[in-house]
């Protein structure tokens, strides 16, 4: 599937994509469906012109010459003209319409894909129902250009040309006359058009934001319930629908103003064309039949030059939407990088820090000159206050964050020029806010490794003591849980989140606050289970319960983005610093 091209433009000016640049990359891959609707064009619109045509011949020769045979060979010329123009339209719906939403399915999942393949930092900055608009939505106006909106503007031209052509063998004089306010409509039609187009871009960023603010209405109902927020809910999402409608206000009034002009317009060519029509047949220059033929061919030309003015409003709100698709598409991907061109082989799983430090904004350092080494297999836990940096250290190790300076290592190779894929392969990750896919409880302990067989998910779910709490469920594993696994408790979608870390077998395991969510029961059970997943494996815990991080190799004490200590759980203790604080503290509670 080809999409509009990508560009390394560091210009921050918005893509602006042209008819012609649409034409290369969506509609000449597709030439030879786009050709044989051209066919298919040509063909309905000539038979079209059958009917008035067959109007003229009898009134000027059928009807004077009294003769039967030729009414009835008349009305069968008219029928199969009638039958080859609807059975074209039919091909031409089959064709390019079908044609048309398998592309938007085609475009949608390419955006998909883009998008998954954008850094976390994207993500943490661009809300999810914004997004969901932009995958769903922004692609649809495709249609206009290979489906219906084409097939209307290729054929209402062709139809409208010839019908220009006969109209001037009918009578130069007349086709000018109506010629004039017809190109005047056109004029008013450019200019609206040029002011539509940035409308319909607003429309789409305006329709991601409130989509994105809905998604999130309705993902946090429990927190707006609890907290008697609904008003406030309602009022913001009322003010963002207010915008949308306003942006809608515009482009109406903008497509009325081509709508009542061409009202006007063309009922001043129509008014015109009685006037000088009936002159010429009192003067017997023009036919009864000339004069309808001429009436029903200029309704020929004019239809699809006044239904242009929809195209036209199809067709930039599609270019709107595709200017909005190729903003995404033109985002660097994770990794895009060049300077990532090493795979890790025979992967061990040794990490180091080298002087890392890291800022989410700039001139506002958050990691401070990090140095630490993990060995392969061994345990390396990370404490100390809120804020105070484990988050971030846990979120550079896993590759979601890049550091500003210093280096990261992993078997002694610079994290920055491996592949990601080839290093994301050997990591598990257990983070602290557990995050479950609707859908049945094996579904998700599977989700790193679909194809896995049964004894492989009944060891991991046996491991993490899942089958403690699956076992009372009616469905067992098939149990559903629910969208982001609201039907089970914290405790439990904690063990979920592990079993599927144990299942995907990683080299490297992440724990952030893996136990957080669970009481002392359930810690005591994943507290075996966590033995098992990190025997042989290295690990970075992050943890607020010490009593969890005793059997680690190292522990980092980490304070305003430094590590302040460092050392064995009994070293801190007899030192007696700010672990050893830490530690006592909590033994008191």
């Amino acid at each position: 599937m080809r999409h509009l091209k990508q560009t390394t433009s560091t210009n921050k000016t918005k893509p602006k994509v042209t008819l012609k640049q649409a034409f290369v990359t969506i509609i000449w891959p597709r030439r030879n469906l786009v050709f044989l609707g051209l066919l298919l064009i040509v063909i309905r619109s000539l038979s079209g012109l059958v009917l008035p045509w067959q109007s003229k011949v009898l009134l000027d020769d059928v009807v004077p010459n009294g003769n039967t045979r030729d009414i009835w060979v008349l009305v069968a010329i008219v029928i199969t003209a009638i039958t080859v123009q609807a059975l074209t339209s039919f091909m031409l719906v089959k064709i390019l319409s079908v044609q048309a939403q398998y592309l938007i399915s085609e475009l949608r999942a390419q955006v998909q894909k883009k998008v998954l393949s954008l850094p976390i930092s994207f993500f943490d900055n661009t809300k999810s129902g914004a997004l969901v608009s932009r995958i769903m939505s922004d692609v649809e106006g495709v249609r206009n250009l290979i489906g219906t909106g084409l097939v209307q503007l290729v054929g209402g031209s062709f139809t409208a040309i010839v019908s220009l052509v006969i109209l001037i063998k009918l009578n130069a004089w007349m086709t000018l006359f109506v010629f004039i306010p017809l190109s005047i409509f056109g004029i008013i039609a450019l200019k609206a058009f040029k002011y539509i187009r940035p409308i319909f871009r607003t429309r789409g960023k305006i329709n991601a934001e409130v989509t994105g603010r809905l998604t999130e209405t309705l993902a946090g109902v429990r927190v707006i319930k609890a907290f008697n927020a609904e008003e406030q809910e309602n009022k913001i999402f009322e003010k963002g629908v207010d915008r949308l409608f306003q942006n809608v206000k515009k482009s109406l009034t903008a497509t009325a103003l081509m709508t009542s002009s061409s009202t006007f317009l063309i009922g001043v060519a129509t008014t015109g064309i009685m006037g000088i029509g009936g002159y010429y047949m009192m003067q017997g220059e023009m036919s009864t039949g000339d004069f309808l033929f001429f009436t029903l061919v200029l309704g020929f030309m004019i239809a699809p030059i006044v239904q242009m003015s929809n195209i036209g409003s199809q067709l930039t709100e599609a270019l709107a939407g595709l200017d909005r698709t190729e903003e995404l598409m033109n985002m660097a991907a994770e990794d895009d990088d060049k300077n990532r061109t090493i795979d890790l082989d025979h992967f061990k799983g040794e990490i180091e820090f080298k002087d890392v430090s890291f800022a989410y904004e700039e001139g506002k350092t958050v990691l401070h000159n990090i140095s630490f080494k993990a060995s392969s297999g061994a345990v390396i836990a990370l404490v100390g206050s809120s804020g105070s940096g484990k988050s971030t250290i846990a979120g550079l190790s896993a590759t979601f964050l890049n550091p500003k300076s210093g280096q990261i290592s992993i078997d002694g190779k610079d994290l920055s020029k491996v592949r990601l894929q080839s290093f994301r392969k050997h990591l598990g990750v257990v983070l602290q806010d557990e995050f479950l896919f609707e859908g049945t409880i094996r579904e998700n302990i599977m989700f790193p490794r679909p194809n896995a067989t049964e004894t492989q998910l009944q060891t991991a779910v046996k491991a993490a003591y899942v089958n403690e709490f699956t076992d009372r469920f009616e469905d067992g594993l098939e149990t559903l849980i629910g969208e982001r696994g609201v039907k089970l408790s914290g405790g439990q979608r904690q063990r979920i989140a592990i079993a599927r870390a144990i299942l995907a077998d990683p080299k490297i395991i992440i724990l952030d606050e893996a136990t957080s969510n669970l009481d002392t029961e359930s810690e005591a059970l994943i507290q075996k289970s966590l033995s098992e997943l990190t025997k042989n494996r290295t690990t970075i815990v992050i943890a607020h319960r010490l009593s969890t991080i005793r059997k680690a190799d190292q522990i980092l004490v980490i304070e305003n983005g430094k590590i302040a200590e460092r050392g064995t759980h009994d070293s801190l203790i007899e030192t007696q610093g700010r672990y050893y604080d830490l530690y006592t503290y909590q033994a008191k509670i």
